[in-house]
């Protein structure tokens, strides 16, 4: 199974799927505790590398999983989906 470098406290577990190898299991707002911790920023600088550098990236089958938790902010669709609200920026939208 392929593994965050540096995230290992941020393991949650390990995700099946069937016909398909198991993965690891991370949650975001650990991997976010710990790359603050180990490079002491701040949660904003944390997100933007976590962002770009680990949900930004595709390394195969094997990519682990990085789970936000919540309910907040999930809500139910009639369609039986559901969706997770994020407040995104607006810097630069007018």
């Amino acid at each position: 199974m392929l593994k965050w470098d540096g995230f290992n406290e941020a393991i949650i577990g390990i995700g099946e799927r069937c016909g398909q190898d198991d993965i690891i299991v991370y949650s975001l707002d650990k991997m976010t505790k710990v790359f603050m911790d180990a490079n002491d920023v701040d949660e904003e600088e944390a997100m933007e590398y976590i962002s770009f550098n680990v949900l930004g990236a595709w390394i195969g089958e094997q990519t682990p999983i990085i789970v936000t938790t919540g309910p907040e902010g999930i809500t139910d669709e009639p369609d039986g989906q559901f969706e997770l609200e994020i407040d995104q920026p607006t810097k630069g939208i007018k």
